[in-house]
């Protein structure tokens, strides 16, 4: 028998004090019943001798405390999962959002996951072509993955978004690939377009979008990851598929969680953030990964704009140590021009060398990778020692690295937003811009793969 309770004794902001229950737990949902029939969902934060406090999901605005009726569900926050779910958009709750009706579940799920035993994991190492040159080439996706986007305000990482979850896929035809997005906190506009690109394109037919725009509440916010992750657990573990998680933007995820734990007058840690913010985050993103007996696998995307451009920002800083690796945006790449403006020498993917080689990409894909990224450095040191000195002061060979450098950026990295590569086109991209170079400078690359992939005769 559920228990309901007239005992409502303070609101603040999002917050509801209920006195006087007994045996509900943390996390339970909570429906609450105004004398006008106005019905409002929360779930119990804090529980303490006969005291529950509740976090409202729609606000407590219009609540009368005296009429008002909460009851506690003896259960946590559930998403019904099923493979319908495919080609369907939702709220940041899990309720439809595209006139649809109701998703009929095979099955319910917490939302906050089950933790996945560590000696259960598999380790990540197939390949996921993402169609990204600057990604497939030189900071390779591997299944199982989480690999975040650190971008800046104003850098289009809503098309670098939109173009991954398009064009991602994995290369064995006969394995079943979907896409989750979820949209965090995001603008209508950039949601509509996020929709019509998926929609456009078909890519929407084999997505599950979970959309939380930046009026909806805060705490909505903090459940549309979960949610997201909840529906990649289902098609992963349950139907077999490699999921793509990609989630945008973390930032407003992490605003909103101080948000609430400042009405809940907790200690602020740096910023302002909580102290848990680390654990919260690592919550969420150590649900990506693979099991051991399962065939299905969870790859991770969060994309986050920095605040002030700042690396060492509480939110990249923490999203960096919890994750293996990181593709970092520039701004001085967009303002050239190049799209997507990926730079590629600090971002890194930990995990590239396990999706790379004979079988996966191709036999010279490790060499390669590693002769453009030396080549690259010391074309940009010979570009930065051109600005100082002009072209005068540059040896030969240096003139021939900053070309390299030029032609490197608007031909490999500028591949713009509706071009999508095959891993083989990437890697001979590669080896083109490599034949700028002579064969001397090209020490990185055994001398098989350059006998087989660069002719003697030149240089």
């Amino acid at each position: 028998m559920l228990k309901e309770y007239k005992t409502i004794k303070e609101i603040v902001g999002p917050l509801m004090l209920v006195e006087g229950v007994s045996g509900v737990k943390y996390d339970e949902l909570v429906e609450i019943t105004g004398e006008d029939g106005d019905f409002r969902r929360g779930k119990v934060l804090e529980v303490k001798g006969d005291k529950a406090l509740v976090q409202l999901f729609e606000g407590s605005h219009g609540i009368k405390i005296s009429s008002a009726k909460a009851r506690f569900l003896g259960r946590p926050m559930e998403l019904g999962c099923s493979p319908d779910m495919l080609g369907r958009v939702f709220d940041g709750m899990g309720r439809p959002k595209d006139g649809g009706e109701a998703i009929i579940p095979h099955k319910r799920y917490n939302v906050n996951g089950q933790p996945i035993n560590p000696v259960a994991r598999d380790y990540p190492n197939e390949f996921i072509q993402t169609g990204i040159s600057a990604i497939d080439g030189l900071n390779t996706l591997v299944r199982g993955q989480k690999l975040p986007v650190f971008s800046m305000s104003g850098l289009p990482h809503a098309n670098l978004a939109a173009q991954i979850a398009r064009q991602a896929k994995v290369l064995d035809d006969s394995e079943k690939f979907a896409v989750v997005f979820a949209a965090i906190g995001i603008t209508f506009e950039e949601a509509d377009f996020f929709i019509s690109d998926f929609e456009r394109t078909g890519a929407i037919d084999r997505t599950v979008t979970f959309v939380n725009l930046a009026n909806d509440p805060a705490i909505e916010r903090i459940a549309t990851p979960r949610m997201a992750l909840t529906a990649a657990e289902y098609l992963a573990f349950e139907r077999n598929m490699h999921v793509l998680v990609i989630m945008t933007d973390m930032t407003n995820y992490a605003e909103a969680l101080r948000e609430v734990s400042a009405a809940r007058k907790e200690v602020p840690g740096r910023r302002g953030y909580p102290g848990y913010l680390y654990t919260d985050l690592a919550s969420i993103y150590e649900r990506a990964g693979r099991i051991r007996g399962k065939k299905g696998s969870i790859t991770e995307i969060p994309i986050l704009t920095m605040p002030e451009d700042d690396k060492t920002h509480p939110i990249p800083d923490l999203t960096g140590y919890i994750t293996e690796g990181q593709i970092i945006l520039s701004r001085e790449l967009y303002k050239k021009g190049i799209n997507p403006p990926i730079d590629v020498l600090p971002s890194l993917s930990r995990l590239k060398d396990k999706g790379i080689g004979d079988g996966k990409t191709r036999k010279d894909h490790a060499d390669t990778m590693n002769q453009l990224f030396a080549a690259y450095a010391s074309g940009k040191e010979a570009k930065e020692l051109e600005a100082i000195l002009g072209e005068a002061a540059l040896s030969p060979m240096d003139l021939k690295y900053s070309a390299f450098a030029e032609a490197f950026e608007k031909r490999y990295v500028a591949q713009g937003y509706d071009s999508d590569r095959p891993v083989d086109e990437t890697l001979n991209l590669g080896w083109e811009l490599m034949r700028l170079l002579p064969r001397s400078e090209l020490k990185r690359v055994r001398d098989e793969y350059l006998d087989e992939y660069y002719p003697i005769n030149e240089h």
